[in-house]
């Protein structure tokens, strides 16, 4: 079988911490929603990439409605049903990829439109290689650990973005394992599962858009 390139970009959001009835991932940002923005940026690394959206089932009616002038832009995508938990997520995008697939698949989070398409290559090569790829930016704030009630050496930190992007069979077999608190991403799911992770370097507008702050800085981003 062919290798191919797979991203499964995850939109389960209620949106809550915003304030409003709106899920986050359909709030506009310069006219466009986020999610749509975030669809065109990986469509824009490849056209050939095979694009699964995960959404919770109440909200693909909305989604089908939103979408439709982007569409044509954008080129077939793929809807699996939201679960409980972003794991439960990705292990429904996973069932649409064939259990003998070759290649890699990335798992993105959908309100972070502004990762760059340089970014996606460098995490897609990456993973054809060693197998289990995040991107990573440093930390620039003063950490202090509560505990201890202590600074901490904020070198010794990053933080961790999306796409995060796998070897296919890895990434399915490590989504059989059975669901633990743990799993706060897809890379704890693999690292749970024996197999190491790769960092590389991601870009920092590459922000998650959760609050109205955000929103403003996404604007701010857009006019600039």
């Amino acid at each position: 079988m062919m290798s191919k390139e797979y991203v499964i970009i995850v939109a389960g959001g209620k949106g809550l911490r915003m304030g409003g009835e709106m899920p986050k991932q359909f709030l506009p940002v310069g006219g466009v929603p986020v999610l749509i923005r975030t669809l065109m940026r990986f469509r824009e690394y490849s056209p050939d990439l095979s694009i699964i959206l995960v959404l919770p089932r109440d909200q693909q009616d909305y989604w089908q409605e939103i979408a439709r002038p982007y569409l044509p832009s954008m080129g077939a995508i793929r809807i699996a049903d939201g679960g409980a938990t972003r794991f439960h997520s990705v292990q429904n995008g996973l069932a649409l990829i064939p259990d003998d697939a070759e290649g890699v698949v990335g798992v993105h989070d959908g309100v972070r439109p502004f990762v760059t398409v340089e970014v996606i290559r460098r995490c897609y090569e990456a993973a054809r290689q060693q197998k289990a790829v995040i991107p990573v930016v440093p930390v620039v704030e003063t950490l202090r650990h509560i505990p201890t009630q202590k600074n901490v050496m904020r070198s010794d930190y990053c933080l961790v973005q999306t796409p995060q992007v796998f070897d296919i069979q890895l990434l399915q077999a490590a989504n059989r394992q059975p669901y633990s608190d743990a799993f706060t991403d897809d890379a704890s799911v693999v690292e749970a599962y024996g197999h190491s992770v790769t960092m590389v370097e991601g870009n920092r507008e590459n922000i998650k858009i959760t609050t109205p702050f955000d929103i403003k800085v996404a604007e701010a981003m857009i006019n600039d």
